[in-house]
């Protein structure tokens, strides 16, 4: 039974019962000379018997039709604040309408505030949980990429260079013969000896990449290039600017430099290669060139996961990557990042 009927058929039975109580006490104190005029005495050509019950139980049910459709409409207030709350959407009341509702409206918002704070709770422990489990993950795989990148060094890339000893003496102490197929065959097998040491190299500078640990974008580059070039015969130049930058920045711009040298070593098959780092009219420029094979940019850019790793790392600190590449001419690529002032940081 709805709230309207039952308030309906509530004003009604009180009314009569009033009606009833007033007549009888009336009727007892002053007590009618001829019961039979009730009968007779006609009201709007109703016998007066009938109209005065009738009158106060149509007053009932008009009082308990209102009330119950003002009742009806404060429940289903109370309804759609708790539709709202399950719903998770912020709580509108109008205070002028909740003057017998003021307690319940008082307690739902005092609940919704508890939700709201439960679920912010809950969203940073879950975000909590997922950025730790991350860490450790990460963790995990730097540890094991350590540990191979040593057996790598420890054996094959140990075993690679006594290799490429072994062939140079071959070589040195045959006599020279451009005809000779034997000798053509052994300096063949140097040169690809030589290639996997520089792959070699080029698998451990990814697996185990030197962190800017205590040191500047200036001191890690230098000390990066300085390294590289007592490992490997490249020929290494560069122009290292010292200027201040930001922490981020410096170690975005550390690994691209790192995947573009470990590329250059990996496939550029160059002999000269050129690293600037400057700060010019607020750009920090990142450029590294060499002379090796060049490649076609647009088709290795959607294929390359080194490509996209440094594309993805310039974007994040708001820089751009152009990637310049001529077969058998060489490749450059440059990287521009904005330098923000207090000013444009604060905007």
């Amino acid at each position: 039974m709805s709230i309207l009927i039952r308030q309906i058929l509530i004003g009604a039975c009180m009314s009569f019962i009033v009606f009833i109580t007033v007549v009888s006490g009336t009727f007892a104190v002053f007590p009618p000379v001829n019961w039979s005029e009730l009968w007779r005495r006609d009201v709007l050509d109703i016998p007066f018997i009938l109209f005065f019950p009738s009158v106060s139980i149509v007053i009932g049910i008009l009082f308990g039709f209102i009330s119950g459709h003002y009742w009806r409409k404060q429940l289903q207030s109370v309804d759609r604040w708790l539709h709202e709350i399950e719903e998770g959407r912020s709580l509108e009341m109008d205070p002028a309408s909740l003057n017998e509702l003021q307690t319940i409206s008082n307690r739902v918002s005092k609940i919704q505030k508890q939700i709201t704070e439960q679920a912010k709770l809950s969203q940073r422990l879950a975000t909590e949980a997922a950025e730790d489990q991350e860490n450790r993950m990460q963790e995990i795989i730097s540890q094991e990429r350590n540990r191979l990148a040593r057996e790598l060094h420890d054996s094959v890339s140990q075993q690679l260079f006594g290799a490429s000893m072994l062939m140079s003496a071959i070589n040195e102490a045959k006599p020279l013969s451009e005809d000779d197929r034997e000798t053509k065959q052994l300096k063949m097998v140097e040169e690809m000896i030589h290639q996997s040491q520089l792959e070699m190299r080029a698998l451990l500078l990814h697996l185990r990449p030197v962190a800017l640990r205590g040191k500047s974008l200036q001191e890690g580059t230098e000390e990066l290039l300085v390294e590289l070039s007592q490992k490997v015969t490249l020929n290494i130049k560069w122009k290292v600017e010292a200027f201040s930058v930001e922490k981020g920045i410096e170690d975005h711009l550390f690994r691209i430099l790192q995947e573009s040298v470990s590329n250059t070593l990996r496939h550029a098959k160059a002999s000269l290669l050129e690293v600037l780092l400057i700060r010019r009219d607020g750009f920090i420029i990142l450029r590294v060139t060499d002379d090796g094979t060049g490649f076609d940019v647009e088709e290795n850019k959607a294929g390359s996961y080194g490509l996209h790793n440094m594309y993805e790392r310039a974007v994040e600190i708001g820089g751009n990557v152009k990637i310049v590449s001529l077969k058998n001419k060489g490749t450059r690529l440059e990287v521009k990042i904005p330098v923000m002032s207090e000013g444009e940081k604060d905007d």
